[in-house]
């Protein structure tokens, strides 16, 4: 059943207001705050209306009513009102990607705190998969007589470095000529194939590097290897501990432990198979401790590949507006900061 254009903004004027004060509504609230131009009488038939259709909740120590989740998928989904941040919290998101060039574990934890800052929700971010990730250079930079860093860049942004020992007597020029053959070798190649079988040729190919050699790919194998770190960062549990509906301790519990538990990986695992923001709702999350949450996620690219994923996570009564903005602004920027780190580092 079509709403009428009177219902649509009394159903939007009522969730507008939960998100803003987490009280239920009533019509007297409603008359008074959003000029809807009729009467209260008016108003308590329409919201009786939406109620039946499912859009609406009774709490049973209240004459206001709260959304449920059907009416927040209705409001998201046609009602809601976009509009960009504003120019300084916009400004504020953009210089903290600017700042510097940093290596991936930190962006992504700078982007989770970021995340987690401006909407004040729980934040969570899957970084890139090491090994899907392809090849782009390696870098040999001597430091002394007898040792190098090294460091490998892919194009979703990793940046790996470690300290090699050298032979004594191996110059820049010996150095540089190992790099060119790996590079030539490995580009375009995902880390994943580099593991299955590259290595043996390489190794056959600089026989004279051999010291050289079996530290680098020692250090190749060993960023593949799972449990590295790199895949969920969570950020601001203590944000959503201050949250109305988080004031429960044994619901909170119940939340943080599916989201240690791997239910928020799997979530962003499956967001990833999706282009652009995805919203679910309350019951829509499959799992029963994240039904009382909403999970806003988004993919984040590099090179217009598609490298991993971030989300918000918060109660259904979220300022879904104001979280889509600036998923969409931390999305596009942390995009340009993985690209301009590599960028940094193949130039």
């Amino acid at each position: 059943m079509a709403l009428s254009d009177r219902k649509q903004r009394v159903l939007r004027a009522i969730i507008e207001d939960y998100v803003a004060t987490a009280q239920p509504v009533g019509s007297a609230t409603l008359v008074r705050k959003y000029r809807l131009g009729v009467s209260s009488a008016t108003v308590r038939n329409d919201m009786a209306d939406l109620e039946g259709l499912g859009y609406l909740e009774q709490p049973h120590t209240s004459a206001g009513r709260i959304p449920s989740d059907l009416g927040y998928r209705l409001y998201v989904d046609a009602l809601m009102r976009q509009s960009p941040l504003d120019e300084v919290r916009l400004s504020s998101i953009r210089a903290q990607f600017e700042a510097r060039i940093r290596e991936i574990e930190d962006l992504i934890r700078d982007t989770a705190r970021i995340l987690s800052e401006h909407t004040n929700y729980l934040a969570l971010i899957l970084g890139p998969k090491l090994a899907r990730t392809v090849f782009r250079t390696l870098r040999m930079l001597p430091l002394s007589e007898h040792q190098a860093l090294l460091v490998l860049v892919t194009d979703a942004g990793f940046i790996e470095s470690a300290v090699i020992e050298i032979p004594a007597g191996m110059g820049p020029d010996q150095l540089s000529r190992f790099a060119t053959v790996v590079n030539q070798t490995l580009q375009g190649k995902t880390l994943a194939q580099v593991a299955d079988g590259l290595i043996t040729a390489l190794r056959q190919n600089l026989a004279e590097y051999r010291d050289i050699m079996d530290q680098a790919f020692d250090f190749f194998t060993q960023g593949l290897e799972p449990g590295d770190g790199k895949d969920l960062t969570v950020v601001g549990t203590s944000r959503i501990l201050g949250q109305p509906e988080f004031q429960d301790a044994n619901k909170v519990r119940q939340v943080l432990q599916a989201v240690e538990g791997g239910v928020a990986l799997e979530a962003l695992n499956e967001a990833a198979e999706d282009d652009g923001i995805v919203i679910t709702i309350g019951r829509e999350n499959r799992h029963p401790a994240m039904q009382g949450c909403s999970l806003v996620t988004a993919t984040y690219r590099v090179g217009g590949r598609t490298v991993g994923t971030l989300g918000v996570l918060g109660p259904t009564r979220m300022d879904y507006a104001r979280v889509l903005s600036v998923v969409h602004s931390v999305t596009e920027c942390l995009s340009g900061a993985l690209s301009r780190s590599v960028q940094f580092w193949y130039r």
